[in-house]
């Protein structure tokens, strides 16, 4: 009975002096804080992405589960794309009978190409006829005049000259016409290249929406949680699932006005963990607020203007995440000490373990 009394005083004694130990350990991490050092109270965070969808629709399958890591580009959630393919395949239908109607169209042009060149010839041929009518014309009228061919002669020959002269209008009628059909046939293949542009536009239309219900992971990260589940309807933008971009962790704290205005873009800063107060982690102040974020009732005195509190985002070096990726998890408050002065000496409890 005196053994285990005394080795229970023992376990004891040794808790007690551990935890008096880390107890000062903690604290000489926060009191006593040397000139040039700063430090707040902040959470661990990181930029939060939803993955939804598009357009309407209902989902298919969901390929990871919460918790799972992913990388960029990995396929996260397939929609149902049934009606989709089907509009494609009316799209590619259409497209066909557009391209159809372009060769028809140029065939067309090849026809009334062929009648002009009928016609112009025509023409030609009109205008010997009407040429030789007018000489046979003219030499009748100076026999006449000499009584040596007869009225009736004189009568023919004119009225075969004027119908000459009929002919040729007409042909060159019909000329004019095969120019308007080549023109209206012209017209048709740019109709129907347009209506081939179009089909072709409609389809590429309906492909990047079918991509599009094939919903990707836009960065590296982790999956936070599913809002929603296979075989649910969503409308346009509807979310699917939630995403912590674990390429972009930082800790957002406050510091007094004296404190933050020594801050700047670049600036050091250590953060230490209440989960993982062994390890020290780098960062760089990557925004200071211009504006206080919270301040007093009133600001009258030079006192109460200290007491404004200034946010600071603290941003983890991305290769250092990609490091230890596993490890990462957003929602933990720990401490940020930043040096406000470059030539003060880090604390020796900020020295220790340094994550690199």
């Amino acid at each position: 009975m005196i053994a285990d009394w005394r080795t229970g005083m023992v376990l004891g004694l040794v808790v007690l002096i551990g935890g008096a130990g880390y107890y000062a350990w903690q604290q000489s991490r926060t009191d006593a804080l040397p000139d040039g050092i700063a430090s707040g109270n902040g959470r661990i965070e990181a930029v939060e992405i939803d993955v939804s969808a598009k357009s309407p629709g209902r989902i298919k399958e969901i390929l990871v589960d919460e918790g799972d890591f992913v990388k960029a580009g990995d396929v996260l959630v397939r929609m149902d794309t049934t009606q989709l393919e089907a509009q494609r395949r009316q799209a590619q239908a259409q497209f066909q009978l557009a391209k159809i109607g372009v060769d028809t169209a140029n065939t067309l042009i090849v026809q009334r190409e062929a009648e002009r060149t009928a016609a112009a010839a025509v023409v030609t041929q009109r205008e010997a006829e009407l040429d030789a009518a007018e000489r046979t014309l003219k030499r009748s009228e100076r026999l006449a005049d000499s009584n040596t061919v007869s009225q009736q002669v004189l009568d023919n020959d004119r009225a075969t000259e004027r119908g000459a002269a009929a002919t040729v209008a007409a042909a060159e009628a019909q000329l004019a016409a095969s120019e308007a059909g080549i023109n209206a046939a012209k017209a048709q293949v740019v109709d129907a290249t347009a209506a081939v542009e179009s089909a072709r536009a409609a389809i590429e239309s309906i492909e990047a929406e079918i991509d599009d219900a094939t919903l990707r992971s836009p960065r590296d990260g982790r999956v936070q949680y599913r809002i929603a589940e296979p075989g649910e309807v969503l409308g346009s933008g509807g979310r699917v699932l939630n995403l912590v971009d674990l390429g972009d962790v930082y800790m957002t704290f406050f510091l007094p006005t004296a404190q933050a205005g020594r801050v700047a873009i670049g600036t050091e800063i250590r953060l230490v963990l209440d989960a993982a107060p062994q390890y020290v982690i780098p960062a760089k102040a990557i925004f200071v607020a211009d504006v206080a974020q919270f301040t007093p009732k009133t600001v009258e005195t030079e006192e109460e203007r200290q007491k404004l509190m200034f946010r600071i985002k603290a941003q983890i070096a991305p290769d250092l995440l990609r490091k230890y990726i596993q490890q990462v998890k957003t929602g933990l408050p720990g401490v940020a000490y930043v040096r406000i002065d470059p030539e003060a000496e880090w604390p020796t409890a900020l020295q220790g373990t340094l994550l690199q």
